[in-house]
């Protein structure tokens, strides 16, 4: 009966969050608890699981999971040195087993440590040996390097964005896994880093350019000789030596086919490079045109976006709005715990003065704000994603006028409505919604509104990637260098 260990690392950072994350930033599970929370989410552990339940003759075993609650700044040596060890450990203690199936990010750096995820991949290829058949999934905002493509056998990231198959990637990992297993493929994988930084609505795989690539990728992977594709686009702001985006392909066997279509995509995709970056509107122009519209309107705020690593306590949008005299209804988040603690102080129906914004990224000035307090909650949630628990910490609804804000002590993702409707507050029912995300799934926010705004504000995860102050990526690169590159470098990866 082979025996599958599975475990799971997974954050992406901000290297320009000035609040360095700690262990408490990640939720973990051990041994027979990563099977059990994983069951009924879907993710990429849970498609994989799903997966595996086909096969009776399976026995599985659950290692270590380490979660970040969001996407936060860079990781404390200190947090992933403790994270690194208990994820070795449970391989070290996992007892006799036959194949591992990882659920990693790629976007995972410390202090000390740029590459988390190839780090835990060799280290644990190192304790299990060359023969130990490893399958491993990504996120494709992940920063491909080649030292995770030595290590596991075969790959899967993901194809959509925003991120809707969390699930089928684990699946997919999980069917390789198998076929690996059972003796019936010779995966052989290439990378092709394209010195280019993207961001925006191109990027959305339904509709933008971007996506041409991936369907090329993905009619690869369901070709006789494919076995994974995808297109990984990297973060921009985890400014770490590899940043880049990079074709990956695998086949079974021979690379020809997959170094051929891997090539002209990449040349592809440098050509269009400048098409696939996100136009802002100014700050100010923005707001005057959210309060002279008359119907609903989105204000996006991916600069400070916590699922990219932004701290969250942004008050930009809102403060600008207040500055021009805005009568207009407004739902805006913001991640201040002590303006929650107040909240949570004074109860349900107080009025309270507090200043809201800047209680972590100084680059924030506080807006100090006179309301009344409206909701109360300890801050757990269930996504309406993908049914995975977050944690907000106490939260308190302030309404001020016609600005309601929803105070979080802590962040939590902000791609969808979860941390809105939990608190009572559905942004259907407001002229504005303030959406810290750069690619929200349309039905949650952008249907049947009149203008979605894409706005150049300050934060750590801003679109306009030039002003964010990159020091470590390896130059050049694009759009902060640009007319330089020579063409494509192909990298073959074959285990065995």
């Amino acid at each position: 009966m082979p025996r599958i260990l599975i475990s799971e690392c997974k954050q992406e950072i901000s290297s320009f969050n000035p609040v360095v994350a700690g262990y408490d930033d990640f939720l973990i599970n051990r041994g027979d608890d990563v099977i059990t929370y994983h069951t009924p989410v879907r993710s990429e552990v849970g498609g994989a699981l799903n997966v595996f339940a086909t096969r009776p003759d399976y026995e599985l075993a659950g290692g270590y999971c380490a979660r970040g609650i969001t996407s936060t700044g860079t990781v404390s040596s200190t947090a992933f040195a403790k994270i690194a060890e208990e994820f070795l450990d449970a391989v070290r203690n996992a007892g006799a087993i036959d194949g591992i199936y990882y659920s990693l990010h790629g976007a995972l750096a410390a202090e000390d440590v740029d590459d988390c995820e190839g780090y835990l991949l060799e280290k644990t290829r190192e304790i299990v040996g060359e023969k130990m058949p490893i399958a491993a999934s990504f996120d494709l905002h992940g920063i491909l390097t080649d030292r995770m493509l030595q290590h596991p056998d075969v790959v899967t990231v993901f194809h959509t964005n925003p991120h809707t198959d969390f699930f089928q990637t684990g699946q997919r990992a999980a069917r390789l896994l198998i076929r690996l297993l059972d003796g019936e493929i010779r995966p052989v994988q290439i990378r092709i880093p394209v010195p280019a930084l993207v961001r925006g609505q191109e990027c959305i795989t339904a509709t933008g350019r971007y996506g041409k690539w991936v369907k090329q990728a993905i009619d690869f992977e369901n070709s006789p000789g494919g076995l994974s594709g995808g297109f990984f686009i990297g973060n921009p702001f985890t400014d770490v030596p590899d940043l880049a985006s990079n074709v990956f392909l695998e086949a079974d066997g021979d690379e020809g086919a997959a170094i051929e279509l891997g090539t002209r995509m990449a040349k592809e995709f440098w050509e269009a490079r400048a098409q696939i970056q996100q136009p802002l509107l100014n700050l100010e122009h923005a707001c005057r045109i959210a309060i002279a519209a008359k119907g609903r309107i989105v204000l996006v705020d991916a600069a400070d976006a916590t699922s990219s690593g932004a701290s969250g306590d942004s008050n930009a949008i809102v403060a600008e709005l207040v500055r021009q005299g805005c009568t207009r209804t407004v739902l805006a988040p913001c991640v201040d715990a002590p303006a929650a603690r107040a909240c949570m102080t004074a109860g349900i129906g107080a009025e309270i003065t507090v200043t809201i914004g800047g209680s972590l990224d100084p680059r924030f000035k506080p807006l100090a704000v006179t309301g009344r307090v409206r909701v109360l909650s300890d801050g757990h949630m269930r996504s309406e994603s993908h049914g995975e628990h977050w944690y907000a910490g106490p939260t308190g609804v302030l309404e001020s006028g016609p600005f309601t804000w929803v105070l979080m002590s802590r962040p939590v993702s902000l791609y969808d409505r979860t941390p809105f409707l939990v608190n009572g507050q559905d942004p259907a029912n407001f002229d504005m919604c303030v959406v810290k995300s750069p690619l929200c799934q349309p039905r949650f926010f952008n249907d049947l509104a009149e203008h979605v705004l894409n706005i150049d504000a300050p934060g750590a995860t801003s679109a306009n990637v030039k002003g964010l102050g990159h020091k470590v990526a390896r130059r050049p690169l694009y759009p902060l260098d640009d007319n330089f590159w020579k063409g494509p470098e192909v990298r073959v990866f074959r285990r065995h």
